[in-house]
């Protein structure tokens, strides 16, 4: 009988873990299939600068900071949400919004925020004005459910996303807009007579038009606000990307020109949306397989969250620098996923693994920066990545550090081949490198002492 007990027990506890990866999945957005170009010559000329960033941060942060728990998604009530059994839904959903009063950062710091990203080695930024759940970070007059009426009212620093943005301004970084095109505290989108099946919008839109015309006038006010009283802003994020039909018309059309009209040359991000509102694609937690000839980002988080929680498990900065080198290999940009504390405040075991990354970065970072693809990008047999300059001769090699394990004593590769006579060096420290080139085949010895440093990367002139 015990054994057939701890049987079941083995194949439940199998069943639970699966079914929560299928759940972890769920909410995580795929990559578009199809890319159009925007045809706004500014558009364009700032979708190139920031093409030549490389990295940035993605900093969620709201009332779901305070618990410690994933932003938004437990309010729904789609079948893979777990639900808490000691309250009946609408009661969840009261509780979940009502943390709205224990959001009071008295630490809040987004000048240590910006620091810590900028010695990290990041140049854009992309910040939670608002998530799903319709909690804003600024000060709305569109609704009451702001932070302006959290328990941080009264703060002199009040409306955040201000004094975030001009932190960051101050550190020469590109300024990202994340907004939610869903909200669902506002009565019209989730109507509160009518039950909350998914994420979608409620009601039959065909049959109460007016409450969706509410709604769109709704968002583009919101973004007006952004758009208007927040200084200068690159990219507008647009989160919530149900984009298979029916397709949610939220008017973006008009939405964009009148943000474009107050930030010329925005660029705009409609996530997994594609047509002319997705200026560059952004696959979630997870790397093309191939090279990409457009625009794209993959955002990717440092732990197993968007925000911060209490018991972080992270990924090691030589395990970044290998997701940042595959990325930029492979012609995108890594944007990481950080979230700040319920204080305000980047914590210190962030700041530690986010710090080794930047020193990697400032030793390294001539093979990220404003690099572009070489048609032979990896060996991965080796593990290496391979960058290029922009004239068209210099080529880059980055070999992360793998799992803690010690360098092979040599790499090598086919394509790419050094020009006869030219040198090695390694970006750290500018040491020369013997090489050999035998039967189309490049072979260089790398030093004995890069154990331990994340990664190596060496520069060389291309035949």
């Amino acid at each position: 009988m015990n054994m057939k007990n701890n049987l079941f027990r083995i194949i439940l506890m199998f069943c639970i873990l699966f079914s929560t990866q299928i759940g972890a999945q769920t909410f995580v957005h795929d990559q578009s299939e199809e890319y159009q170009w925007p045809t706004d010559s500014l558009v364009v000329e700032k979708l190139h600068q920031w093409q030549d960033l490389k990295f940035g941060i993605i900093m969620h942060w709201g009332i779901y900071s305070v618990p410690g728990m994933v932003e938004s998604w437990q309010i729904t009530s789609e079948d893979w949400i777990t639900p808490d059994t000691t309250r009946t839904y609408d009661e969840y959903k009261q509780w979940y919004w009502g943390l709205s009063k224990d959001f009071n950062p008295t630490k809040f710091n987004p000048e240590q925020w910006a620091q810590v990203a900028k010695d990290a080695g990041m140049k854009y930024m992309v910040f939670t004005t608002k998530h799903h759940d319709g909690f804003c970070l600024f000060d709305s007059k569109e609704t009451d459910y702001t932070i302006a009426n959290s328990g941080f009212a009264g703060n002199p620093k009040v409306d955040a996303t201000k004094y975030i943005f001009d932190a960051f301004r101050n550190q020469d970084m590109m300024i990202g807009c994340y907004f939610s095109k869903p909200d669902w505290h506002s009565p019209y989108y989730w109507w509160p007579v009518k039950a909350t099946p998914n994420r979608r919008h409620n009601y039959n839109i065909e049959q109460y038009p007016e409450r969706w015309n509410k709604y769109k006038g709704f968002v583009y006010n919101q973004v007006s606000e952004l758009m208007n009283n927040y200084g200068d802003v690159d990219i507008l994020w647009l989160d919530g990307g149900w984009c298979t039909a029916p397709r949610e018309d939220i008017g973006l059309d008009s939405i964009v020109d009148m943000a474009r009209d107050a930030q010329p040359g925005l660029i705009v991000v409609e996530r997994s949306c594609p047509g002319k509102h997705e200026n560059y694609q952004t696959p979630e937690q997870t790397i093309p397989a191939t090279q990409l000839t457009n625009p794209w980002e993959s955002c990717i988080t440092l732990t197993h969250d968007w925000g911060w929680t209490p018991r972080q498990v992270f990924k090691t900065p030589a395990k970044v620098i290998s997701i940042l080198s595959e990325i930029v290999a492979k012609g995108g940009s890594l944007l990481l996923g950080v979230g700040p504390s319920p204080e305000g405040i980047i914590a210190e075991d962030v700041i530690a693994r986010l710090d080794e990354i930047g020193a990697w970065m400032k030793a390294n970072g001539e093979a990220i920066y404003a690099t572009v693809t070489t048609p032979v990008y990896t060996n991965t047999e080796q593990n290496i990545w391979f960058t290029a300059a922009k004239d068209g001769k210099t080529i880059y090699g980055i070999v992360p550090q793998k799992d803690d394990t010690a360098f092979p004593e040599f790499i090598e590769w086919e394509g790419n081949a050094p020009r006869k006579g030219s040198k090695i060096i390694t970006l750290d420290g500018r040491k020369s490198l013997k090489w050999i080139n035998t039967e189309g085949k490049t072979k260089v010895w790398l030093p004995k002492n890069v154990n331990g440093s994340n990664g190596i990367a060496i520069k060389f002139v291309t035949i």
